[in-house]
């Protein structure tokens, strides 16, 4: 399990992860864009929600895990990036036998996250991503290679990025705890600040 608060790099980390292992990732997030994109009865009734910054019911993700993880991609192990975001879906993973062996928590300050969220822009044809500050394209607003206008996803607007920081510290810092306290699984913590090359040979000296 890869978790810490929105905007910390676990993204990142977890494609490096899965071509270096080769492991499925399971993004709950991922999932839950792909359903509103597809204007699914679930697409639908999450949009709402991940729009304002909330976090989608419990029963709702655990279902959409349960029914992913029996899939035959996911029998050789998997990557959870995102979940579980609470106590309660960490106990359901329990309760269904899913064996976790690492959990490595990605932290970053409030301020940083603020920053490097509400400064990010999408090509959403490419997926191409780029920062206003840190990674701005050469014509702000506009892609590099294909003169596209960029846009910022609902849930990086600055309110509703406070918004999912408080919700992370509400619901998700307490598993912290729980899996520092899990015998079972080994916990570890990283601060996500640094270069993305600093941060993955820090996971890659972990899961030696």
């Amino acid at each position: 399990i890869l978790f810490g608060p929105p905007g910390a790099g676990k993204g990142t980390q977890a494609k490096m992860l899965i071509d270096k292992f080769d492991i499925v990732q399971i993004s709950t997030g991922d999932m839950l864009r792909g359903a509103v994109s597809a204007r699914t009865a679930l697409g639908l009734r999450a949009k709402k929600v991940m729009e304002s910054g909330g976090l989608i019911s419990d029963e709702i993700i655990i279902g959409l895990v349960k029914s992913r993880i029996q899939e035959a991609d996911c029998q050789a192990g998997c990557l959870f990036d995102g979940f579980p975001r609470t106590i309660p879906q960490a106990l359901a993973m329990i309760d269904e036998k899913i064996d976790i062996d690492h959990v490595i928590e990605i932290s970053a300050s409030d301020e940083d996250i603020i920053d490097r969220l509400s400064g990010r822009r999408f090509h959403p044809a490419s997926g191409r991503t780029y920062h206003i500050n840190h990674n701005a394209p050469k014509r702000p607003g506009f892609d590099d290679l294909t003169g596209d206008p960029l846009i910022q996803r609902d849930d990086d607007l600055e309110d509703t990025v406070k918004t999912r920081l408080k919700i992370y510290h509400q619901q998700t810092k307490p598993l912290v705890e729980f899996y520092r306290n899990l015998k079972s699984t080994h916990y570890h913590h990283l601060n996500g600040l640094g270069s993305v090359e600093a941060i993955t040979e820090k996971v890659l000296s972990i899961l030696r």
